[in-house]
């Protein structure tokens, strides 16, 4: 008899790293959503924490010192969010961090890292979106925090969130791999190919495919041991809003419903999902909870939901 997967849902309400407000709403739009039931329907051992308490955001100017809006209560967000999966993670159950904006990826990533490491085991992020976030303070047109998180995590940038795993970089370049991209700033090209940032963008999705495209960004975790954690950060905003209108930053051309569902299933197909994000979605330019309800319908995909010709096949 297979366990039931242990997942403890983590509620982190802010738009502080964000342009627009909204993004707050989050954690709860995918609790009306019933997140936790469905998880729950696919027999996982479902925990909900609650939403994290912090500070409310300011609206405020660019931070003269970081150079980041909002920089204290950033930082104050991500040192909140990386206790609380840190210590999910401790209990050895999965966290599910629900956002919020993408800027507070820094505390659930380096949580996770901070893990990986105290355990001996190797850690692979699969980075879903379309914008890469590989800005730092100094190239970012609007100083906002969600575009700078894998600059952070990379170990670029203040240091009250580039060691926010009590090392830096938290995150080893190779371990990193970005799917759907196709708003990348020109400094963020830089730095992507500085750094070597394994990246499908959708030119190269629509080019393979996304069954050849999953194939290779799981290619690591293909025959890998159990010495392998697998983190997946999942913003809203790499979907086409054609399907998904609730976020904050769209962008044309993202993938449809059935490539994204692909996408689940083949991270499910490995059985090594050990964190997760869910990030960006904004119920304040939702249609009636739309995209929040797709959101839950494709997290169900990472979880055991399959289509009927999947299980005749395995039979």
């Amino acid at each position: 008899m297979t366990m039931a997967t242990p997942i403890t849902l983590i509620g982190a309400p802010t738009d502080i790293g964000a342009s627009r407000l909204g993004a707050a709403m989050g954690p709860d739009a995918l609790r009306v959503a019933q997140l936790g039931e469905a998880l729950a329907q696919q027999g996982c051992d479902v925990r909900d924490l609650g939403n994290l308490a912090g500070p409310p955001n300011p609206r405020g100017e660019r931070d003269a010192a970081s150079g980041l809006r909002n920089f204290p209560q950033v930082v104050a967000w991500c040192q909140s969010v990386h206790d609380a999966v840190h210590q999910v993670l401790r209990q050895q159950r999965l966290p599910m961090m629900l956002g919020g904006d993408h800027s507070v990826a820094v505390g659930s990533i380096s949580a996770v890292a901070r893990h990986c490491r105290a355990t001996g085991r190797r850690l692979r992020v699969i980075w879903l979106d379309a914008h890469a976030d590989f800005n730092t303070a100094a190239t970012s047109p609007s100083g906002n925090a969600h575009g700078t998180p894998v600059a952070s995590l990379c170990g670029l940038g203040p240091r009250e969130l580039a060691e926010l795993a009590g090392f830096a970089p938290a995150l080893a370049e190779q371990a990193l791999c970005q799917i759907g991209l196709r708003s990348v700033d020109a400094q963020e090209k830089f730095l992507i190919k500085r750094h070597g940032i394994e990246v499908y963008d959708m030119r190269a999705i629509d080019e393979l495919g996304m069954r050849e495209v999953m194939t290779r960004a799981l290619a690591p975790i293909a025959g890998a041991d159990d010495g392998l954690h697998l983190h997946l950060s999942f913003d809203v905003g790499f979907l086409d809003p054609e399907i998904a209108p609730g976020t904050g930053t769209t962008v044309r051309g993202g993938p449809n419903y059935r490539e994204a569902q692909l996408c689940m299933e083949m991270i499910a197909d490995t059985g090594r999902l050990g964190s997760l994000d869910i990030v960006e979605l904004n119920p304040a330019l939702d249609v009636r909870n739309q995209t929040a309800e797709l959101v839950v319908d494709l997290v169900e995909s990472l979880f055991g939901k399959s289509t009927l010709v999947k299980d005749v096949l395995r039979g």
